[in-house]
């Protein structure tokens, strides 16, 4: 694990009772948001391991809805997620899993919004830290701890290069990269983490290259409510 700072060590400012099963919920939640790019208007919410047996007890639910519906760790209004979501119409349900998980933290968040459905899934790995594992369908792993960028894409030469070439332009260095495709010619996720925000401007280009079907854009203020 790739710690920041020391608040990624003696953990975050959140509403209890515990870093992983609320304040790293609640950023699992914000992080699906901003994959999808607004509130969903449903959300299917499946957990595992221990968050499967104590989501209740721990608030992981609460947490889970507040950071769907944008809210950070520290907001005082986790505690009424529920209750704001029906409120604001987003349909929630809750179900637990039992298939073997790498990591007992684990939730999978199938969230539809009219035609589209996005299903990510992540876990909290400890003082509120996360990681993302899987999104629609795509193996990868990104925690969104840095300036991260989702391109959904489908498989064509020069793609990766045309890419690269919008993060030397805008001056930023590329951190991480991982790449994942459902078959050769087919649909491709690839995920880049940088070391700073790439440009609107920058990420306007990037969504009209040729074969580029989507560009999430995360945050990492906006995920851990920094700024």
């Amino acid at each position: 694990m790739r710690f920041r700072d020391v608040f990624s060590i003696i953990g975050p400012s959140m509403i209890g009772p515990s870093s992983s099963h609320t304040a790293g919920a609640a950023r699992l939640g914000r992080t699906a948001r901003a994959i999808v790019g607004e509130t969903p208007e449903q959300a299917e919410i499946e957990l595992f391991g221990s968050f499967a047996d104590t989501y209740e007890g721990h608030g992981t639910d609460l947490a889970l809805v507040a950071g769907l519906l944008g809210y950070i760790p520290s907001d005082t209004r986790i505690r009424d997620s529920l209750s704001i979501a029906e409120q604001e119409g987003m349909a929630v349900t809750f179900k637990t899993g039992h298939k073997p998980v790498a990591h007992p933290n684990t939730v999978r968040m199938r969230l539809r919004n009219g035609g589209r459905e996005h299903v990510v899934t992540g876990c909290s790995i400890g003082g509120g830290n996360i990681e993302i594992t899987g999104v629609n369908g795509f193996d990868v792993k990104f925690t969104a701890g840095y300036p991260t960028i989702l391109v959904f894409h489908g498989d064509r030469p020069g793609m990766l290069a045309d890419m690269t070439d919008l993060y030397r332009d805008a001056g930023l260095n590329i951190g991480y990269m991982e790449v994942d495709r459902k078959s050769r010619s087919g649909d491709v996720l690839t995920v880049i983490e940088s070391d700073g925000m790439l440009p609107d401007g920058s990420v306007q280009l990037l969504s009209r290259l040729v074969g580029v079907q989507r560009v999430s854009r995360i945050d990492p203020s906006e995920v851990e409510g920094s700024g």
